[in-house]
């Protein structure tokens, strides 16, 4: 990793500035589908146990973003979007980065252990893992595809939570993870084209840098067609019903019409309506993980007093 220009200058740093580390944005959906994963799960959880689980999940998801804004420090100090974080602006300084996560890391893995069980404390240290080594040391700098494969560090934790609560890996869960896995390219591509990034000065390989936008925007269609029917499977699973396949029907066929809207568009008709399609298929995908993931809270809600699912 090459020095940061950016830390010429030393300020002291706040807890503020520290909890920055911790990328608390993406910290809160890891938190929000690892809850879901635990509650759908078909085996009760003690409320402690359930809470320390949980936040095994919350520090390992920070620890893993100490340790990305440690390796990508020299990147961050080159956009605009970054150079303020806490290592680029001199801040926090990469040392004190690195030592944070590793420290973090070894704390969530261990308790997770401890508390629940061994599957789920080593898809937690693998989740860590994939997202500081594979994602953010490997793969950011060398493919065009690495949002596709980096995103399983973000699609695990419904899978930790069901793991947690029965000791296993279901087909539940699986789908669970692969939901998020492929929701992840469109859902980014949509905001790379119509936010005006400097990943090309950076040289990081982004696939509106080096593939163009036309490229991305047929990635947007192909990669939301895979994902509707892993949405659609989903809804008749053991965690499923109708509630969440009326949910799935509606918000598949949304995001599926905006993905093809983008497909449809030109550079031209971006400029002149000020990118209003991509801004707003970027805002449904938002809103689309979230109402699957809570239509599944309400199925687990509805089949506690035994109305819930296909039975």
């Amino acid at each position: 990793m090459s020095d940061v220009s950016a830390t010429d200058r030393t300020y002291e740093a706040n807890m503020g500035d520290y909890f920055a580390l911790l990328k608390p944005r993406v910290m809160s959906l890891v938190v929000f589908t690892g809850l879901v994963g635990l509650l759908v799960s078909p085996v009760p959880v003690h409320p402690f146990i359930g809470f320390v689980a949980i936040l095994c999940i919350a520090v390992g998801a920070g620890a893993s973003g100490a340790l990305n804004m440690w390796w990508d420090a020299d990147i961050d100090a080159r956009m605009k979007r970054t150079a303020g974080r806490p290592i680029p602006s001199g801040r926090v300084q990469p040392g004190e980065a690195l030592g944070i996560g590793l420290a973090l890391s070894g704390f969530a893995v261990v308790l997770l252990a401890l508390a629940t069980n061994f599957l789920a404390a080593f898809l937690l240290f693998f989740t860590i893992f994939f997202y500081a080594v594979v994602y953010s040391m490997w793969l950011k700098r060398a493919t065009p595809q690495n949002i596709v494969i980096g995103g399983a560090a973000g699609a695990f934790p419904p899978m930790i939570g069901w793991a947690v609560a029965t000791g296993s890996v279901s087909i539940e869960s699986v789908l669970m993870f692969a939901l998020i896995f492929m929701w992840t390219p469109p859902h980014f591509w949509a905001l790379a084209l119509f936010v005006k990034s400097d990943y090309g000065r950076a040289g990081v390989p982004m696939l509106t840098e080096t593939h163009g936008r036309d490229v991305t925007r047929k990635h947007v269609i192909v990669y939301t067609l895979l994902l509707v029917p892993v949405a659609i499977g989903l809804g008749f699973t053991s965690i499923g019903g109708p509630v969440y396949l009326a949910v799935a029907v509606v918000m598949n066929a949304w995001f599926l019409k905006g993905a093809y809207d983008i497909w449809q568009r030109t550079d031209a008709d971006c400029e002149a309506d000020k990118h209003k399609v991509e801004i707003k298929v970027f805002k449904v995908s938002l809103y689309y993980l979230f109402a699957h993931f809570g239509a599944l809270l309400i199925e687990a809600a509805l089949r506690l007093y035994g109305i819930g699912g296909w039975a």
